[in-house]
């Protein structure tokens, strides 16, 4: 219950402090990662230049990579906003999308990680496991692979790249290395809209830039996005379908309380 209570604490501090969050992310859904940061109560710049990079991260609340559409220019500007991140103390969270589809995904996603220090890492579990250095199977930038032994993969990473792994599927793993989160949040549509993904790295961001539990942000993220997935499918009607449940699930992060985050929330703390 007290583990509850602080991630509606941080929904708050979301609303009173609207912090920015720099984001260098992919042109797919960069609007959508936009849109759900504002839904929270942040405030979101895509800036990507790498003559601009290091000022923009100079005034952000914190750093979202997502390497969903990589090409040469931008993996230079990924490195130098993180190493401007890390010097300020402003947190960094990636995405490691695809990773394992290509060698340049995977080549990139290496190297940042050994470049810049992460404070959360969040992917799937094909992802993760590619990290890991585990076989995986990746269908272009979908996962293959279920979540089976997902705690111990999630436990391992976290204590080798000292940051908070986060693994999405159909039942989330959250772990610092020695907490580990299990939410059950969510509804397979969240798996038919592009993007929602990207949009739970872009709300875990949002979180960061409130507080240095970064593991406790991990978690307020994933759940605002399982609980909205959950509240947008029960407000479906008669021929609704994708389209207006990615619009339902904008309307529900932005009327989000914190008794529904307590209410709401399929956690077990570990």
């Amino acid at each position: 219950m007290e583990f509850k209570k602080a991630f509606t604490q941080l929904l708050h501090e979301v609303r009173e402090q609207k912090p920015l969050v720099h984001h260098i992310t992919n042109y797919v859904t960069v609007n959508d990662c936009a849109n759900v940061v504002l839904a929270l109560g942040g405030s979101p710049v895509m800036a990507d230049d790498k003559n601009e990079v290091e000022e923009m991260v100079a005034i952000a609340s914190a750093l979202v990579i997502n390497i969903g559409t990589l090409n040469s220019r931008t993996i230079e500007s990924m490195i130098l906003a993180g190493r401007q991140a890390n010097k300020l103390g402003i947190p960094v969270i990636l995405d490691p999308v695809g990773i394992g589809a290509t060698q340049l995904r995977t080549k990139t996603a290496q190297e940042i990680i050994q470049e810049v220090k992460i404070s959360v890492l969040r992917g799937n579990m094909s992802e993760v496991k590619v990290l890991s250095g585990l076989a995986a199977k990746t269908r272009g930038v979908d996962s293959g692979d279920d979540l089976q032994g997902g705690r111990e993969i999630a436990i391992n990473l976290a204590q080798k790249l000292n940051c908070t792994v986060a693994v999405t599927g159909a039942k989330d793993i959250i772990s610092d290395g020695i907490k580990t989160a299990f939410i059950e949040n969510g509804h397979p549509m969240l798996a038919k809209v592009t993007g929602t993904g990207c949009m739970a790295t872009s709300l875990v961001g949002t979180y960061c830039g409130v507080t240095k539990d970064y593991f406790l942000a991990a978690v307020a993220g994933i759940m605002t996005m399982g609980l909205a997935g959950e509240k947008a499918y029960q407000a479906l009607r008669g021929q609704d379908g994708i389209g207006t449940f990615k619009e339902k699930l904008f309307d529900y992060i932005f009327n989000l309380s914190p008794d529904e985050m307590m209410e709401g929330a399929k956690l077990d703390v570990q």
